[in-house]
């Protein structure tokens, strides 16, 4: 596994390098036989050093964690801490599925969107489509809610689009601002109406 360590406005010595290898080799090792890559990035906050680990442990499937702490190694050790949960977490739901067969992904259309300045709004040109900073491709994967709330909890993401395994209609879940998870189902609406 590559690892890479990274520190922002932070000096990252070659001990604490070497500490975080170490730690993270055997940590994600113990989970996973063939992990792709590995990063630690450190950085001050306020009165503390924040530690951000990403780890991509298979296809489409990165595991994120953060800790704080009031030196680097602790911040680590904190950070490393939540991601084993995680990937001990992520593991056994993997062995729970693993008889199910992979289904093809949904290919779609990515884009990243400019924030409109209210005085330099495409209305003053006599359109009103944002502004497309990037657009790329992007997979909808076939999931079973369980596996799809996994990967949002795994990489701290906000939300995930996915095609629901046991109807193959598009479905949404989120985080939401009391920190439960949102599930968003049109075929069960459908049913219900």
């Amino acid at each position: 596994m590559h690892v890479s360590v990274k520190g922002k406005q932070i000096d990252v010595g070659e001990s604490l390098r070497s500490h975080v290898e170490t730690q993270l080799d055997a940590l994600v090792g113990k989970y996973f036989a063939n992990p792709i890559e590995a990063q630690a990035v450190f950085a001050p906050e306020a009165h503390l050093v924040r530690c951000d680990l990403a780890v991509h442990v298979g296809r489409d499937i990165v595991a994120n964690s953060r800790g704080e702490a009031t030196d680097a190694y602790a911040a680590f050790d904190a950070a490393a801490e939540r991601l084993e949960k995680r990937l001990r977490r992520q593991k056994r739901r993997l062995r729970d599925h693993h008889a199910r067969a992979a289904e093809a992904a949904l290919p779609a259309r990515s884009y990243i969107l400019a924030p409109e300045e209210p005085e330099e709004s495409a209305v003053a040109d006599g359109e009103d489509r944002p502004l497309v900073v990037a657009e790329m491709t992007a997979e909808i994967p076939t999931l079973s809610v369980s596996q799809a709330v996994m990967r949002i909890d795994l990489g701290e993401e906000p939300a995930l689009l996915f095609r629901n395994r046991a109807h193959g209609g598009l479905n949404l879940v989120y985080r939401r601002a009391d920190g439960n998870i949102g599930w968003v189902d049109p075929e069960l609406a459908a049913r219900a109406g």
